[in-house]
């Protein structure tokens, strides 16, 4: 038994006697009353809490009372919920109302410069930062563009041979063990240099960042388990050293990560009346250098801030995971969003959260990425932009950068003309076609492709968003459509999410985006512009979009939903995690097929080649453990936690196992 899993246990037997953790000097207290625990087969195990002191290794005992009702996680203990259990559980305890004086606090930061700093790493990693630096093209391109970006088909890799890389792309698809577990590194990184300052004694004398750092490190995890599913978060939250690893399922890591935000909140909440000027004077400080990921508000207001961007942060934590489990569990989604709403979510672009590459000195990772060469503009999310004549179609990407000619293995159905003039088209790549070899336009004309607009992109100097007010007003405004009480309708969340959802620095004084979004807004219907492979590679591809722009009162529930997910797709550019997410639940965007299936791991089908069907949609990436001790945890707890979350369905480490909350069933 793991050191780690008695305290666990313990702490939560504790919380459910409505008792702090049990101390090792407490044997002699006594307790009045009876817990009963229901088991999965439907019996009951009770004890009296006046025993519990009389038992010499109660941490033991526990942990073995507490094993009978695995896998439920003592959801289902007398007369206490979840939350409240959930909030004890964990090793991370916000000890927040203490009185603690700013030369306490300013010894504390001196103490802890290490694990601090440590921590600032973490931060970075958490869009793409490299060996304690902010982010990079390398790891950045690593975590996004050869996994999410791509399959919610933004981008597209269009070479195959990565000369200084261990890996080569057969397709977007490829479970090549180079590239398909990139997107864990966010979370590695997150794990490896925050859990040991989260677990450091002297990170107690200052709450409100210990808060800060928790709400980061769970933001991380629920990207994590969204991308693969069932994550080692116990055990990587309690900074455990073993060899051996427990899987915990989603639902349950969902379940704390709610917990831990509700703590975090009340604790931003107590500063704001409890704590000395000087107090708040170094705690902006300290933020502000060894954070770093800042809203303009608290850019510019360090010292006076009242740290309610974090609370406004933390709830809008919560709004999205409340939305990505609305059709699992819509009652306690409809819970969370609604308190989530009423704590405050983010409301303005002052509140928005991200990494700003201009004061980190240097510039976002994809202006390098596009570079290389290493990315086209995918053909799906090119086309869309073109039937809704979106702003960024006026700006925002070059045209082919080469003539593009013809091949001599064009197939049917493909109406290329015999030569594409340089500079002639915006034109994208289809997600899951062979690369080309060679990383220049002369030898491989798919590097010829539209790209970013690396001028523009370099000038307006987009952040790095943890989360942007456009995600929230779309958040909203799908649950409004859902009925909940989220402060407005679901039209003026969507319109505003759209005037908003532009990706150029907020201070960007050029900004073309707002010059075109009024006349956006009124876009009725799709023009039907079909994509047409230049090299005629591939048969024309006709739109798959059937919606227009401008809301209609009148439009069924599942249209204006399309509106809501499709515009939320656009402003997300070029951030795909939770895009991903999105067109796994909803069906939404709606994208083009995804091409060579042959490539994944079998269990992708080809689907109609006219639209994107829910069984053509890659649902989760697989572990691809590269250690033997890695396959004997998925064996052990892995794959099974995998089954828990989908009713003890049988599961398989593959990219079409859907995950707890991506459930098989109408949006409605």
């Amino acid at each position: 038994m793991k050191n780690n899993k008695s305290a666990f246990c313990a702490i939560a037997v504790s919380a459910m006697l409505g008792m702090g953790a049990i101390e090792a000097n407490a044997q002699q207290t006594r307790y009045e009353g009876t817990v009963t625990i229901h088991q999965k087969d439907g019996t009951k195990t009770s004890f009296n809490e006046s025993d519990l002191w009389r038992i010499e290794n109660r941490e033991d005992y526990v942990y073995a009372v507490m094993k009978q009702i695995q896998p439920q996680k003592y959801t289902d203990v007398d007369h206490v919920s979840f939350d409240w259990i959930a909030q004890e559980v964990g090793k991370i305890i916000l000890n927040y109302k203490r009185e603690i004086s700013a030369d306490e606090l300013k010894q504390a930061v001196k103490d802890m410069r290490t694990q601090l700093g440590s921590a600032l790493n973490a931060v970075y990693s958490m869009r793409g930062g490299k060996e304690g630096g902010p982010p990079q093209a390398q790891a950045y391109q690593f975590a996004y563009n050869l996994g999410p970006d791509s399959y919610v088909q933004y981008f597209c890799v269009p070479h195959s041979d990565f000369p200084y890389a261990n890996f080569t792309l057969r397709s977007t698809y490829d479970l090549c063990k180079g590239s398909i577990g990139g997107p864990n590194t966010g979370f590695s990184r997150m794990k490896y240099d925050m859990a040991p300052t989260l677990n450091a004694e002297k990170i107690d004398d200052m709450p409100e960042i210990k808060a800060i750092y928790l709400t980061l490190f769970n933001y991380a995890a629920i990207e994590n388990v969204d991308l693969f599913g069932p994550l080692t978060y116990y055990d990587n939250k309690g900074n455990f050293e073993g060899s051996s690893f427990e899987y915990d399922r989603v639902k349950d890591i969902y379940y704390q990560v709610k917990a831990d935000i509700d703590a975090a909140i009340e604790c931003f909440k107590y500063y704001k009346d409890h704590r000395s000027e000087a107090y708040k004077k170094q705690i902006g400080s300290t933020i502000g250098s060894r954070v770093q990921l800042l809203s303009l508000d608290y850019l510019y207001n360090a010292d006076t801030s009242d740290l309610s961007v974090w609370i406004r942060f933390a709830n809008s934590l919560k709004l999205r995971m409340a939305i990505h489990m609305s059709k699992v569990e819509p009652a306690t989604a409809k819970q969370w969003a609604e308190e989530a709403v009423a704590g405050g979510v983010i409301e303005n672009t002052t509140d928005e959260i991200g990494l700003f590459p201009s004061l980190l000195g240097n510039t976002h990772p994809l202006i390098e990425i596009t570079g290389w060469n290493d990315i086209v503009m995918g053909a799906s999310f090119i086309n869309l932009l073109q039937n809704l004549d979106h702003p960024y179609m006026k700006y925002l990407f070059t045209k082919n950068s080469i003539a593009l000619e013809k091949s001599k293995q064009a197939v049917s159905g493909t109406s290329a003309p015999a030569v594409t003039p340089k500079g002639s088209v915006y034109v994208g790549m289809r997600n899951g076609v062979t690369p080309g070899i060679d990383q220049t336009a002369d030898a491989n004309p798919y590097v010829g492709y539209s790209m970013l607009d690396r001028t523009y992109f370099a000038e307006c100097n987009p952040p790095l968003y943890l989360m942007k007010v456009s995600e929230v007003n779309f958040l909203r405004a799908e649950g409004a459509l859902r009925g909940w009480n989220m402060g407005g309708t679901a039209q003026s969340f969507y319109e505003r999410g759209i005037r908003t959802a532009y990706l150029e620095d907020r201070n960007y004084k050029e900004n073309e985006y707002t010059k075109h979004v009024e006349q956006y807004l009124n876009v009725n219907a799709p023009k039907g512009i079909a994509y047409v492979d230049p090299q005629g590679l591939t048969p024309d591809m006709p739109s798959v979009t059937k919606i227009g722009v401008k809301w209609n009162e009148g439009d069924s529930k599942e249209t204006k939903l399309e509106k809501i997910i499709t515009q939320k797709y656009i402003a997300s550019f070029p951030y795909s995690y939770e895009s991903w997410v999105d067109l796994r639940r909803t069906g939404y965007p709606k994208l083009f097929p995804i091409l060579n299936t042959e490539h994944g791991d079998g269990t992708i089908k080809p689907g109609d080649p006219k639209v994107q069907t829910a069984d053509n949609i890659m649902r989760r990436i697989p572990w691809i453990p590269d250690d033997s001790q890695k396959k004997e945890d998925i064996k052990a707890t892995g794959i099974p936690a995998l089954s828990e979350d989908t009713n003890n369905k049988p599961a398989t480490d593959t990219q079409m196992q859907r995950l707890w909350w991506d459930v098989d069933a109408p949006n409605f």
